[in-house]
């Protein structure tokens, strides 16, 4: 069973996945490109932890395990000694065949599955950055990932079968996560469903057909959705939306993917929802 791994990125998506495979009883190395994001990012798990003890859902003890669990690098190098590595950073396409292409290197075990938390982009477009691309797969989590029980396995064309079952046997049986498995193709099974939904929403907005409140105020009470899409879409990240959304539209061409102007220019604004402090709603107070 797989104990020694790595996680890339301390960032909302990255810090949740360490947070939660320290708790499972995995040896987790953190990495972020600088210190200062580092810091940022084991505050935040540190936090999230402590409040999870206040909310009696987790112990002093095993808080204290978890932590002492996890330990933080600026260097790729120390993964050499990984069994599986998730990665879980920007979405950028460059940047991540790059950060793919570098760990093939580093990680002594060419069979130590490379995971990628990509919501959107091709897992064969990823491992093909890497000299050994059947350790290359898909696993997508969501966001809060301590609190979402879902990850979608993705493999590629040319992702090995040992690889698939190390991966989804690590997400289902360690960290606890109910796995389901996708064919390779943007969006995989949840976005391709989720993305053209908030964008309807969106475009609701932007055509003054109602309300923002009065949209996520139907949805919660006319179909049972625990949230509205507009606050969804503030909780994901708009500018992570609009990213989606030109990923797929891409690979589709279907216009129901297309970006709405309204969102391009709230990203454009800077206006990128809950980590902003403002999106469609304000979240500064």
């Amino acid at each position: 069973m797989v104990q020694r791994v790595g996680v890339i990125g301390a960032g909302q998506m990255g810090g949740g996945i360490a947070e939660v495979a320290a708790k499972s009883g995995s040896d987790v190395l953190v990495w972020e490109a600088k210190q200062e994001f580092l810091d940022f990012g084991k505050a935040k798990i540190e936090k999230s932890l402590a409040k999870a003890v206040e909310r009696g859902k987790l112990s002093e003890e095993d808080r204290d395990a978890a932590l002492g669990r996890l330990t933080f690098t600026t260097d790729l190098e120390d993964f050499a000694d990984r069994e599986l590595v998730m990665e879980a950073i920007i979405e950028n396409e460059d940047i991540k065949k790059d950060v793919f292409a570098k760990l093939d290197a580093i990680v002594t075990d060419k069979t130590a599955p490379l995971c990628s938390n990509t919501s959107s982009l091709p897992i064969q477009t990823i491992a093909s950055a890497t000299e050994n691309p059947g350790r290359v797969i898909g696993l997508h989590f969501f966001n809060p990932v301590p609190v979402l029980k879902l990850v979608e396995v993705i493999p590629a064309l040319t992702t090995t079968g040992e690889t698939v079952e190390t991966a989804r046997t690590y997400a289902a049986e360690v960290l606890g996560k109910t796995a389901i498995l996708a064919k390779d193709r943007s969006g995989f099974i949840v976005n391709f469903l989720l993305v053209p939904y908030l964008l309807s929403a969106i475009r609701m907005v932007e055509q003054g057909v109602a309300t923002k409140e009065d949209i996520d105020t139907g949805m919660k009470l006319g179909a049972s959705h625990p949230m509205g899409p507009l606050t969804l879409a503030d909780m994901v990240g708009l500018d992570t939306c609009a990213f989606i959304a030109d990923v797929m539209h891409e690979e589709y061409g279907d216009p129901s993917y297309a970006c709405p102007p309204l969102l391009r220019r709230m990203v454009q604004a800077g206006q990128l929802g809950r980590k902003s402090g403002k999106g469609f709603y304000d979240y500064s107070a």
